[in-house]
């Protein structure tokens, strides 16, 4: 059986900030072959490639579907005092993606190769670890359009929730508010139209905005914020573009174009799509995520009241390609920890994630 942890310090030891999932792919490749998976990497674009692995899918039930990407976020300005690329101090192990998330990829390979030379009763497993999900989910977008097909069972994000069961999160539709005018010189602002007045306004009435939505008892309420804003060229001019752009981070039920036309209207501005994620929920109370409630219990003595969380997965994308599959979300990773300097993964939730995700795959497959 594969180590978790000399797994993970492996795939940390390879520089994947928005580049070269394929060479960490591959590192994984054989061990999954081994373990009787057919394994295919599809690539979005050169060296940024999503692994789709199958092992027994071709049974009645669908397969279970497990997910994690291997891209990791850059390592920031401030300096780090272990390792950025895997560094082992007591029960942790520090390194960029530790938590977010290449510890939660590791724990599904991990499961994945205990999976080796059994023959399941009812049902097969597919994995999905992705490409640029840091940056809009591109590589699970690029397989849900090109390579996934045929019906799916429920899916298991690993993403950092330090072992607890997730049962969601906010949908992200992130926007480009651009606002032109006419440039004139600085001392005769008459004869020019300022663009960022106009972008000032929008903004300003986007502040004001009210959601339709009320609150969801777990996801919360919608939210809306205005993360960026530029424009202008020198002090003495007159400005004819500026650009802001708009975060907002929706809930079950909201429907991200007929937002962005609402949007647009308050804003009296065009609005242009940069990421459309929808937001991902499932009733805490469905079988199979149940179950799986009971399976981490056993493994961590830890039980808790459902919960959503505060970031996006790849689920806002693979659960509607998958047939709107119930999707938890369940990895070895603090949430704390991801994007930060000296992040960390606590050795002792490797090893129950990969615990976890054994137990999981045996209990779908029927072993």
């Amino acid at each position: 059986m594969v180590d978790v942890v000399a797994l993970t310090r492996k795939l940390v030891g390879l520089d994947t900030v928005d580049k070269d999932e394929t060479a960490a792919l591959k590192l994984l490749v054989p061990l999954l072959e081994e373990a009787g998976f057919v394994v295919a990497i599809a690539e979005h674009e050169a060296g940024r490639g999503t692994l789709v692995a199958d092992w027994h899918t071709e049974l009645d039930v669908p397969p279970l579907c497990l997910s994690g990407h291997v891209d990791t976020v850059p390592l920031g300005a401030a300096e780090w005092q272990h390792s950025p690329f895997g560094e082992l101090d007591g029960d942790r192990l520090y390194g960029r993606g530790t938590s977010d998330m290449k510890g939660g990829v590791a724990a599904i390979v991990t499961a994945a190769t205990a999976l080796a030379g059994k023959t399941p009763k009812r049902a097969g497993v597919r994995l999905v670890l992705t490409a640029a999900e840091e940056t809009g989910s591109h590589g699970a977008r690029y397989v849900a359009d090109s390579v996934l097909d045929g019906p799916s069972g429920p899916l298991v994000i690993a993403e950092p929730t330090a072992n607890s069961v997730v049962h969601g999160h906010k949908g992200a539709l992130w926007l480009e508010l651009l606002a032109t005018g006419v440039t004139a010189h600085g001392s005769t602002p008459e004869l020019g139209e300022n663009a960022i007045y106009r972008l000032a306004r929008a903004v300003t009435a986007l502040e004001g905005y009210r959601f339709d939505a009320g609150p969801h008892p777990i996801l919360g309420a919608p939210t809306l914020n205005v993360g960026t804003i530029s424009g202008g060229l020198n002090t003495n001019s007159v400005p004819d573009r500026a650009v802001a752009t708009v975060d907002v981070r929706t809930i079950a039920g909201q429907n991200h174009a007929e937002l962005a036309e609402a949007l647009a209207r308050v804003a009296g501005l065009d609005l242009r799509t940069l990421v459309d994620l929808p937001s991902v929920w499932t009733d805490p109370g469905d079988e199979w995520a149940a179950s799986v409630a009971e399976t981490v219990r056993s493994v961590t003595g830890e039980s808790g009241e459902p919960r959503a969380a505060t970031f996006f997965t790849d689920a806002s994308v693979l659960t509607p390609a998958l047939g709107s599959v119930p999707t938890v979300i369940c990895g070895p990773g603090e949430p704390a920890q991801a994007h930060v300097t000296d992040e960390w993964c606590a050795l002792g939730r490797l090893a129950e994630s990969a615990e976890i995700f054994t137990l999981i795959c045996r209990d779908w497959c029927g072993l």
